[in-house]
């Protein structure tokens, strides 16, 4: 699964959720994505929640983001760092999460970052349409947009 695949799939699994809920605070929607609450009412939410696991050993996980709005990809390319694509990156810089690098990718890894499942942070980000909160995450390149669109790959 793509980024992109991922990133839509499940923006679609978290408009349902907010859209089969009476109207809430942002506070209480927030508090309602509390993982032990989730994991009870919505098991396909995350597939992690069949498992009894979480993303994050953390208490109070929150799974209202799912993802972080500093989270940036492009399942074409973001650029080259020493000839390596990176797929993906960490606009912030978080001091927790680091680059997986292999032979050939580099994605960033956010394993170890809780930020985006601490209630404050969502708070602090909230939109009841999670693609708001999520708009510039996807950051492919105008060149890699204007291939794309014109057909090409950008390897072409």
């Amino acid at each position: 699964m793509t980024y992109r695949e991922w990133f839509e799939s499940h923006s679609r699994r978290h408009r349902a959720i907010i859209e089969s809920l009476p109207p809430m605070s942002p506070e209480a929607l927030v508090d309602y994505f509390r993982y032990e609450n989730m994991q009870q009412k919505h098991p396909d939410f995350c597939p992690l929640y069949a498992k009894n696991e979480k993303c994050h050993e953390m208490e109070d996980l929150n799974c209202y983001l799912c993802g972080c709005p500093s989270f940036r990809f492009c399942d074409e390319g973001i650029d080259q760092v020493d000839g390596i694509v990176r797929y993906s990156l960490c606009a912030i810089d978080a001091k927790e999460g680091r680059a997986l690098e292999t032979d050939n990718a580099i994605h960033q890894d956010c394993s170890k970052c809780l930020l985006p499942h601490r209630r404050s942070f969502i708070l602090k980000h909230f939109d009841r349409d999670w693609m708001k909160i999520m708009e510039k995450c996807e950051a492919c390149p105008v060149t890699a947009v204007q291939e794309l669109s014109a057909g090409k790959s950008p390897e072409d």
